[in-house]
Parts: structure tokens; sequence; C-alpha cells
């Protein structure tokens, strides 16, 4: 029988044993960090803290915010954070066409928007951009706010409109994945177009030039005056698609 002591028989298992002892006790500890009510990491930072619209955006945000897209409960606690949208149940308009989860969007991120039923995950999208792109677009050019943001619509129970004429294929609007924002009002009133601003007033162009830029961040489809003729007059932003921005 060999004397040797079992650490040197076997000393891979007990560097691992002792690997696993530290890296265990450091991931529970970095947990029991993250979840104590007196945790010094910010929310934004914190992966445990659901989607605030109001946070500053950190590497984590674009996380949160699949995880919120990603269920309707946390999409409409998201949107409560932000913006006032009154949850209401699920429209169904055939087989193709509907809303699930449907809320009526009246206002986000300090501004105030015409009431349009929608699904939540676009107007949560949407108080994304408007808190965090729209808003320092204005304060920045402008020196003021965004009081109102005008849009056409988001459902349109319809088959998707092309420069050749329409597709047998569903528009996203069918199921409110869409919406199409027109313009915008400032504080003080003063009005801005895309169809009349995107190539006019050097402030407002430069506005609409970011608007649509930021957009891009926070949706999965952005199409806009520069993508063709059907755009001239309005951002189509998508909350689903494979990340086109034009």
């Amino acid at each position: 029988m060999s004397d040797q002591h079992p650490y040197k028989r076997r000393p891979v298992l007990h560097w691992a044993a002792l690997l696993c002892f530290i890296f265990g006790g450091t991931a529970f500890a970095v947990w029991q960090l993250m979840v104590h009510p007196d945790t010094p990491l910010p929310p934004e930072w914190n992966p445990t803290v659901p989607l605030v619209i109001g946070d500053p955006v950190t590497t984590l945000t674009p996380w949160k915010l699949r995880v919120a897209l990603g269920d309707d409960a946390a999409c409409s606690a998201a949107l409560q954070t932000g913006a006032q949208a009154q949850s209401k149940a699920d429209f169904i308009d055939g087989p193709q066409c509907g809303i699930a989860p449907q809320v009526s969007l009246s206002g986000a991120a300090g501004t105030a928007i015409k009431p349009v039923n929608t699904r939540c995950q676009t107007a949560l999208r949407l108080a994304m951009w408007t808190q965090h792109g729209l808003q320092p677009a204005a304060r920045d050019i402008f020196g003021q706010d965004i009081a109102r943001i005008e849009h056409f619509s988001s459902y349109s129970c319809r088959a998707m409109r092309t420069t050749a004429g329409n597709t047998t294929r569903m528009s996203t609007h069918a199921t409110a994945d869409a919406i199409d924002i027109r313009g915008f009002v400032l504080n003080d009133g003063t009005r801005i177009s895309l169809l009349r601003d995107w190539d006019g007033d050097a402030d407002k162009t430069a506005f609409l030039r970011r608007a649509n830029s930021t957009a891009c961040k926070w949706f999965r489809v952005t199409l806009g005056p520069e993508y063709n003729n059907l755009h001239a007059d309005h951002f189509h932003l998508q909350n689903t698609g494979f990340g086109l921005c034009r």
C-alpha cells in the first residue's frame, strides 16, 4: 500500500475543488451584493433590477430591454416606469390581424401622444427612443423639450405596401408591431414635420436626421424619407425585423 499523501495522489481534483469553492463563494457574494436592499450598485448596472425607462443607458440596457420585450408582464411593468399607457384586452381581428398585448399609449418621457392602440412592445421601444433619443436631441438643438409626438397610426389590418404596389405579405402594422411618426411639437409650439422639414430649416433638418439615427438604436427597423417616396412624410418604426436602418 502506498503511503503517499492523498493530496499528492490527486492534485488536480484538489485544485478543482479549491477553485470551485473560490468561484462559488465569489458568485454568491456578488449575488448578495446585487440583491441586498442597500446595495451600492446603481440600478442601471444591476442585472436583477428590471428595465426602467428613465435610467441612464449602460451596456446592460439592451439586455434589460430584450428581457422586457420578451415577456408581456415585464413589458407592461417597464412601460409604466416612463410612459402613459393603459392596458387593454387583446384585440383579435382575424387570423392575421390583431394587437396582443394591447395598450393605449398617450404619452412617453414627458411628451403627449394622441392616444394610439398598439402592442406593448412597440410602445416600450417608442418610450425608450423618446427618453434617450428624441428629448436629448431637442435639448441639444433647440434648448427645449418635445411636448408632443404626432403619428399617423400603428394598427392597420393590411398588406405591405411597396413602390411597386401592394404585396400579399401582411404589414407589421397588421399586428401593431410598427408605428408611423409624422412630426413633433416643441414646448414653445414650434412644429417639425418630416414632409416639410426633412430638407428645410437647418435646425429642424438636423433634429430629424438625429431622430432617424437614434430610432435605429431602439427599433429593429427604421424607415424614413431616404428609404423611398412612400416614407417621405413619416418614420416607419418597427418592433420586429432584422435591423434595417434607412
